[in-house]
């Protein structure tokens, strides 16, 4: 099968993806990329080409925030990802928008 389908699916639920893992924590990009692939069981490999994009772009509409850490002893500097109040909000709604298309489709599906 073409994967072009799969890719084209997954496009679409990134930001989603990346604002619910932000949810419960800050987290940084390698960090981000992780748990995506474990949580989704390797369903959502990301590379940082795709992540960055996402990332800044969601940036740019205000919905993260990015703070670099202090370099501590051995450790470099990160720069870390938070979700604001309004990044919360538009979670919740594209939540709600996911459930009835997901809803909509296994109708159709048959499920």
């Amino acid at each position: 099968m073409n994967d072009k389908y799969e890719r084209q699916m997954k496009k679409g639920v990134l930001d989603m993806l990346v604002l619910r893992l932000l949810k419960s924590e800050a987290k940084y990009g390698y960090q981000i990329i992780q748990e995506m692939k474990e949580k989704s069981g390797e369903t959502f490999m990301l590379k940082d080409g795709t992540l960055y994009p996402i990332l800044y772009r969601l940036e740019d509409d205000k919905l993260v925030v990015s703070k670099w850490s202090e370099a501590e002893g051995k450790q470099v500097p990160r720069k870390y990802y938070e979700i604001t109040e309004m990044g919360q909000k538009t979670l919740d709604e594209i939540e709600t928008v996911w459930k009835r298309i997901s809803d909509g489709i296994s109708k159709i599906m048959g499920d």
